[in-house]
This record gives structure tokens, sequence and C-alpha cells, in this order.
């Protein structure tokens, strides 16, 4: 299995689908945007699964669908919920680096209007502030690379990812290798 695709992750509007299509534009990687393998495996939008599934049935379809993405030379847009899964993080990042894309919850609060119709898994009575609180400290686990996407534009935020990924890409050239007998 390839490991050169880029995996991104963050919150929900954090730019995942926006800036992932001008990142593999950029790289000439293809794009693939996980939240609309679910729909289209469920035969619904996302809202209507978390309605018809609940929230742990969602996060169960989406880890699935995640656990399962075959791609080489591509730029996967995650949903923003896919850190729930451990299982789809060691395969995304088996298959290539995860990158996320970090912004303030207050910049958030202005980009996003109602959550439920967005298709984001919460818990009852869940607010923006504790939604990111409790998903801030997973992005940063998973994370191979955090580019700071706030305030910037989404032509920006694509070239920082580059410029970080081939900064990645050096550092590791730059390792010796190690030969095993």
């Amino acid at each position: 299995m390839s490991s050169d695709n880029i995996t991104l992750i963050g919150m929900p509007g954090a730019g995942k689908s926006t800036v992932g299509i001008v990142l593999a534009k950029v790289l000439g990687y293809d794009f693939i945007d996980s939240d609309l393998l679910i729909q289209k495996a469920e035969g619904m939008l996302l809202w209507q699964i978390i309605e018809s599934r609940g929230r742990e049935g969602f996060l169960e379809i989406e880890e699935c669908v995640n656990a399962r993405i075959t791609a080489t030379h591509s730029v996967i847009a995650t949903g923003g919920s896919v850190v729930y899964g451990p299982r789809a993080m060691e395969h995304l990042h088996s298959i290539g680096k995860i990158v996320y894309l970090q912004v303030s919850c207050g910049e958030l609060a202005h980009r996003l209007g109602d959550l439920t119709k967005r298709g984001v898994p919460t818990q009852p009575g869940q607010t923006l502030s504790g939604l990111y609180a409790e998903r801030v400290p997973l992005y940063e686990k998973y994370a191979d690379i955090t580019v700071d996407v706030s305030r910037i534009g989404i032509a920006e935020a694509a070239e920082n990812i580059r410029l970080q990924l081939a900064r990645c890409s050096e550092k590791s050239s730059l390792l010796p290798d190690i030969k095993v007998n």
C-alpha cells in the first residue's frame, strides 16, 4: 500500500475540503473527500445518517469507511470526527502523512453556522467550544504536521502545507538508512 497520501484533519470549518482541492491541484494529486464516501456508502447526507443512526452509529460508519480508503498520490479530506476512530487513524497514518489544519475556536465560531446541518456528530447540548476542547487533543495526537490556517486564504494555506511537507521529507531524507541483517 502506498504511503504518499496526505490526510487533512481538523475541526468543521477549518477548510479541509476547500484547501484539500487546491493542495491536490498544486501537487498534482487526486482528491478524496471521505464525507462524500460516507454519504455514497449510506445513500444519505451526513446529518441524515446522524439523525437515523445516532452519534455512535455515525462514528462507527465513519471509522469503517476511513479505515478502508485505498489511495495513492491523493489528498484525503476527512470529517472532523474521524479522530474518534483509532482504527481509521492508524490506517490513514499507514498510507501517508496526517496534517492538522488548526483554527482558533473564535475563528470557527465566525465561520460556522448550524452544526447539525453540517453533519457534525455532537453530544446532546454540546457547544462549539466544548467540541473544540474535546477534539483538539486528538488532532494534536494524530498529526504529523500542524498548520495554522486561521486568518489566511486558501492558496496560502495550501502553500504552507506544501512547504511543511517538503521540510518534513527533507528531514527524513537526511536521516541515515538503517540496515537490518
